[in-house]
């Protein structure tokens, strides 16, 4: 695997991402894209990267605004930008995916956002869902309506009072503090992420991992799930797009496989006819840092080969 950096200008006309390409050895023969989660960054998945360019794939991904490489010097991180955050993020993601198929013209194109990168991709498929093959959606849920509303107006005014770039440990706390309510004995606040904990303690060792978000972020992030959870939004999708949806059954972001469920119901009742799901034993938020990993991406492997590229399993680990 030959791992490409690069920088290139966000679509909020000041900032430049940094981004990563993964390219096999031989000419690839398709492409996955990573949208990565809240608070992470891009080189957590150079593991699945690997593991898919042995198979002859490119992976690609960018640090989103506010994460990784792509903040500025004296800007906090978990802040987005100004203007309309929640379309900015998704311009982002289809900038990198328009630069990819330019220098790389004609192959099959894959999309899997994980966690608010799931929100991130199901928001790009309402507006862009026609331009790819299909989309792996992964530790994704739902929100009910009142507390989306509650949020924001929380949000809202922490923004008039503290500011756009003010740290909210309040809505931090709101959002997460009873993530671990399930889990007996847990050794971090951390521990819903993963019952791997080689991955929980990397996790919170990394630098550029588990920063608090701004009110700016909690804002950008309520309203990207306020818009995939409207119908008229989701009728846009594609109806003839696969989508593979994959969590963990222990994982309380889709509130231990019923926000997924729901999710799916929500893209049936839409019209979208494609529609795959599985949910994992065990496995909590990370179920590509899990012990159970290499099965995970067997299964994402597969469906792209079944489903998109129209053949069986190929290559090492078929």
């Amino acid at each position: 695997m030959r791992k490409e950096e690069f920088y290139f200008d966000s679509r909020d006309g000041v900032s430049r991402l940094h981004a990563v390409r993964y390219l096999p050895e031989a000419e690839p023969i398709a492409v996955l894209q990573i949208v990565h989660g809240m608070a992470e960054h891009v080189e957590r998945y150079e593991e699945f990267a690997g593991f898919l360019t042995e198979r002859g794939f490119l992976v690609t991904a960018e640090d989103h605004l506010g994460h990784g490489a792509s903040v500025a010097a004296g800007r906090p991180y978990g802040y987005f930008c100004a203007q309309d955050p929640a379309t900015v993020v998704v311009r982002d993601v289809h900038r990198l995916k328009k630069m990819t198929q330019e220098k790389f013209p004609g192959l099959p194109y894959v999309i899997l956002g994980h966690s608010m990168g799931s929100f991130i991709l199901r928001n790009y498929l309402c507006r862009y869902g026609s331009g790819i093959q299909g989309a792996v959606i992964m530790g994704t849920g739902m929100q009910p309506g009142a507390v989306l509303c509650m949020g924001k107006a929380l949000a809202g005014l922490q923004k008039i009072f503290l500011g756009d770039e003010h740290v909210s440990r309040l809505l931090n706390g709101i959002a997460f503090g009873s993530y671990n309510k399930k889990i007996p004995d847990a050794r971090t606040e951390s521990d819903w992420l993963s019952r791997n904990p080689e991955n929980v303690d990397r996790y919170r060792e990394d630098p550029l991992c588990g920063f608090c978000f701004t009110v700016n972020g909690f804002r950008t992030l309520f309203e990207l799930i306020s818009r995939i959870q409207k119908a008229e939004n989701l009728e846009k999708i594609p109806k003839d797009l696969p989508l593979f949806l994959v969590s963990g059954e222990e994982d309380p972001v889709g509130d231990y496989g019923k926000g997924v469920k729901r999710t799916m119901e929500s893209l049936e009742k839409a019209g979208l006819r494609k529609l795959q799901c599985r949910l994992y034993p065990q496995d909590r938020h990370e179920i590509l840092n899990e012990t159970d990993r290499q099965q995970v991406m067997e299964d994402i492997y597969g469906w792209i080969c079944r489903e998109i590229l129209g053949t069986e399993k190929e290559g090492q680990g078929a």
